[in-house]
């Protein structure tokens, strides 16, 4: 993708519900936000934000259409044409939804153009083909009865979607609930709000019901605490910090009992034995699992956990490849390193690694701001060596481009160091050992282990979510199309009595 000039980019800044867009009451107004470019730290556009009545709104409309439309009630194919043709419609208009999630995330437009929006649209057409695969099942009983498990959708979801990836993890959410028959209230973070409007327009244009795929914009403060608590929605899915996590399920108890997922933070290791068979490419895979999208990401490996036999060189590596990358504003197509989503997030990231360098660790890579001549927020990719595992910066979730270093000799240390108290999201194994690969993975307590690579394929069905306070549920697979199913038992007695 060539260079574009962010400003001539048309936002439209506004919720959506009942299929039209709604610029907001005057309270929403008198509320506006301003939205910042992580690029160069201008702001853009002006955010609403969505008071309890305009979420309120967005719910009601969306169970109204849920009660009155056929999107619940047609035959599960014909809901699955007009998902397919949503996510042809979205790969058609991938220019202009990658320049739109470039310029106010931290997604480099290139990449939303070649990734993002072409597994956006993917990951639509595999749920939509879950759609009439799983109905429900028939119970044995005795010969006289007939005993069923119908499969129904919930009604009206919730779900809230981050600021790191805000295409796909939108889609991730709305995809399954759509395809299980559900209407869907959506707020994204109010960082990142307006790529995920064009989803919702294009939605109508290819026969969903409106109201339907409702869009409520806000913080989560106001909007996500309205929608978490609202009587008529029946689930929420989100995916976010773990203190977050903890709120909404806090919030969903307190206004009665509510389904949740939740994919939430994540500290992963990172463990490389010393067999590996090309320590070149396990260099190169370890550097892009914590410096993707600038380390903004729940499964980033952030922990490296390596055997010492190779330690000294593997970090040498590791510190070359960083000083390779390049920090460029996400409209520039030779920028290879994503900005921090804002100077705030960027500070709190210094904070952890000033503090860590305190404490007794070591700055083998980076450790501070790159300068770009504005207000981009860009941080140095940053190795943090001679660190123990009862420092701040092992134990929180940093969302930076900082990986830790820490050596093992043994396979019992390294399983034992690659063990967290809290986090298990995610977890990888670098070795030639197959055998020992598989009791590793055995033994990490962790929702996704890769072994010999690290991160997600185009493989739809494998899911992801986390153990521990890493999350509850699950996102793709099978497993996140039947969470937004519930399931009716039916006991039909015909015995004909004389």
């Amino acid at each position: 993708m060539e260079r574009f000039d962010p400003d001539q980019v048309a936002v439209r800044s506004a919720h959506f519900i009942g299929g039209q867009f709604i610029e907001g009451s005057s309270e929403d107004s008198a509320n506006a936000m301003d939205v910042r470019r992580p690029s160069d730290g201008r702001v853009y556009a002006g955010l609403p934000v969505a008071d309890a009545d305009m979420v309120d709104r967005a719910v009601q409309d969306a169970w109204r259409a849920f009660k009155t439309s056929d999107w619940a009630r047609c035959a599960p194919r014909d809901r699955a044409r007009i998902l397919r043709r949503w996510a042809d419609l979205i790969e058609a208009d991938a220019h202009y939804l990658a320049r739109l999630e470039a310029i106010g995330s931290t997604r480099p437009a290139k990449d939303a153009l070649s990734w993002d929006v072409p597994f956006t649209a993917e990951g639509i057409r595999f749920f939509a083909e879950w759609a009439d695969k799983i109905g429900g099942d028939v119970a044995p009983t005795r010969s006289d009865h007939l005993g069923m498990t119908i499969a129904e959708p919930y009604g009206v979801i919730a779900a809230i979607a981050p600021w790191n990836l805000p295409l796909v993890m939108a889609s991730w959410k709305v995809a399954p609930a759509l395809a299980a028959g559900n209407a869907v209230v959506l707020k994204p973070s109010e960082m990142t709000p307006f790529s995920v409007l064009r989803l919702a327009e294009l939605a109508i244009e290819a026969g969903m019901p409106k109201g339907i795929f409702n869009i409520v914009q806000g913080d989560g403060r106001v909007t996500g605490d309205a929608l978490c608590r609202h009587s008529r929605i029946a689930k929420v899915t989100f995916t976010g910090s773990t203190t977050t996590g903890a709120a909404i399920m806090a919030a969903c108890a307190q206004n009665g009992t509510k389904s949740v997922t939740l994919e939430l933070g994540g500290k992963s290791p990172q463990v490389v034995f010393a067999d590996v068979p090309d320590l070149e490419k396990t260099v190169r895979t370890v550097a892009r699992a914590i410096t993707l999208n600038a380390g903004q990401v729940c499964v980033a490996g952030s922990r490296l956990i390596v055997q010492r036999a190779v330690a000294d060189q593997f970090v040498e590596r590791l510190a070359a490849i960083f000083s390779e990358l390049r920090a460029g504003s996400t409209w520039e197509p030779d920028s290879t390193m994503s900005p921090i989503i804002s100077l705030r997030e960027m500070e709190r990231i210094d904070g952890v690694v000033r503090r860590a360098v305190a404490a007794g660790g070591r700055l083998a890579a980076g450790g501070g701001r790159i300068a770009t001549g504005n207000e981009g927020a860009f941080y140095q990719p940053t190795i943090l060596a001679g660190i123990d595992a009862g420092m701040e910066a092992v134990k929180t979730e940093i969302f930076g481009p900082v990986i830790t270093v820490q050596v093992f000799d043994g396979e019992d240390e390294a399983l034992a160091l690659a063990d967290h108290p809290d986090y298990g999201l995610a977890a990888g194994v670098h070795t030639a050992d197959i055998g020992r690969a598989l009791r590793m993975a055995r033994g990490i307590e962790a929702g996704t282990v890769w072994i010999n690579r690290y991160g997600r394929t185009s493989d739809f069905v494998i899911p992801t979510g986390g153990y521990k306070r890493s999350g509850i549920g699950k996102d793709l697979g099978r497993q996140a199309y039947e969470a937004n199913l519930r399931y009716k038992s039916v006991l039909v007695d015909f015995m004909q009595e004389s």
